[in-house]
């Protein structure tokens, strides 16, 4: 790298340096990969997926739990992805709310609407709805808490 850096960044800009063109694909793919999965997750979930309470599925039987499993890997290599998009090409914060709502973790419904919360956020979602003639989101201030503070299980 011949660009001038500040002292403590040059030692890690030496050792990242190999991996620039492998970044570079990866941003690319995952820039791209968002371009057709953002949309695809964004147009099937309900206008008040943001708004309507939560109810845990309870009993679960092998094939649920398999695809419980398959579910969540998803959800990681998203929030992966989602991640890396911050600082690489590509949507970070979308893909990490479909990442998140991809996963089934307690406090995921209440960590979607905190993101869904942000302005810029929000707009995006939307007007990606609007591309594909599907009615915007809710907006999460709508939600109601229940009166005892917590969601069950989520």
């Amino acid at each position: 790298m011949n660009a001038d850096l500040p002292g403590w960044l040059a030692p890690l800009a030496q050792q990242l340096e190999p991996w620039l063109p492998a970044l570079t694909i990866t941003g690319v793919i995952m820039a791209v990969a968002s371009l057709v999965a953002l949309p695809w997750f964004l147009v099937r979930i309900p206008e008040n997926y943001f708004t309507q309470a939560y109810s845990p599925h309870q009993n679960r039987g092998v094939v649920a739990w398999l695809v419980w499993l398959l579910r969540n890997l998803l959800a990681i290599l998203l929030l992966v992805a989602g991640i890396l998009m911050l600082i690489l090409p590509g949507q970070g914060l979308l893909t990490i709310l479909i990442a998140i709502m991809t996963s089934t973790f307690p406090g995921k419904y209440r960590l979607e609407r905190a993101i869904m919360r942000r302005p810029g956020v929000f707009r995006a979602a939307n007007w990606i709805r609007a591309r594909y003639h599907r009615r915007p989101l809710e907006h999460p201030d709508a939600f109601k808490e229940p009166s005892h503070g917590h969601y069950p299980n989520g």
